[in-house]
């Protein structure tokens, strides 16, 4: 199974078809969203190409391979322009492996404050748009960064599952972060 992560694409459209080349490029079967999806929210600019109705139009042509989960900038509103369920706090993926995925946000659960979790499942969450693929005490912390925001000085980034790989990696495919699960 191979999974393509993205967050905090905040209403840019530029980064979004950029993000949906990346997915259809990359041959993963599923676009995990991870919130903060049409709006840009109070604390942050107004992205480059701002047009959440068209980001909204451009994803809907993929609703059937898109799981996604609210951020804390998404609103019923935003659900209002989008044919796929995005008002989840949080959902959980069961992977050939038999390891679980918690996919959410993070501004309610993250890797401090993370929800009951086995040796080996894993948490992904966008939030901080930074990104992370690591081991944490016997839990796999996942963060795909953000093609929209990137903070840290660090570049624009998406994620991808590949097999028994999480890998974070920037648009020309520098890979900032990788673990095995």
């Amino acid at each position: 199974m191979k999974l393509f992560f993205a967050s905090d694409l905040h209403g840019s459209l530029p980064a979004t078809e950029e993000t949906i080349q990346l997915f259809l490029a990359s041959g993963a079967q599923h676009l995990i969203l991870l919130g903060d999806t049409l709006n840009h929210g109070p604390r942050n600019p107004i992205p480059e190409g701002y047009n959440p109705t068209q980001v909204a139009e451009l994803l809907n042509q993929y609703s059937e391979r898109i799981i996604s989960v609210r951020g804390n900038c998404d609103s019923e509103v935003d659900q209002m322009l989008l044919n796929f369920p995005m008002m989840a706090d949080y959902a959980w993926l069961l992977l050939e492996s038999g390891q679980r995925m918690f996919l959410t946000h993070g501004h309610l659960y993250n890797s401090a404050k993370r929800p009951p979790l086995r040796s080996g499942d894993i948490i992904a969450h966008g939030h901080t748009h930074v990104p992370v693929a690591e081991m944490q005490e016997e839990a796999v912390i996942f963060n795909p960064g953000s093609m929209t925001f990137p903070r840290n000085g660090l570049p624009r980034s998406y994620g991808l599952l590949d097999g028994n790989t999480l890998t974070v990696k920037t648009p020309d495919g520098e890979v900032l972060a990788q673990t095995m699960i």
